[in-house]
């Protein structure tokens, strides 16, 4: 095991065109999968303001991919009535979609 806890061959990543794209999503195990997906999103906001273009590229393309694979994994996730379309007309000004927020 390496840093982070991440086996050797996960420290591995992917290049395309040059740039570093990170390991596969489907070679991390499901918690390594949503750490990766915590701290993409977390930093989403500070690149979208002040990333360069390819920034901004990179991360649009890291995200869906760590997105897909976690939908992928995660087909019958669970979905909040207020997350839906009909949900959200059903909501008064002002409520939180998320339960419990």
């Amino acid at each position: 095991m390496l840093g982070g806890g991440y086996p050797a061959r996960m420290n591995e990543h992917d290049t395309r065109d040059g740039t570093m794209t990170g390991v596969d999503p489907g070679r991390l195990d499901d918690q390594q999968l949503m750490k990766e997906l915590e701290t993409i999103h977390r930093t989403r906001h500070d690149t979208l303001l002040y990333g360069s273009n390819d920034a901004l590229r990179a991360h649009n393309e890291r995200m869906a991919q760590l997105e897909g694979e976690w939908l992928r994994r995660n087909p019958r996730r669970p979905v909040a009535a207020g997350r839906t379309r009909e949900g959200a007309r059903g909501r008064g000004c002002g409520e939180s979609a998320t339960p419990g927020a």
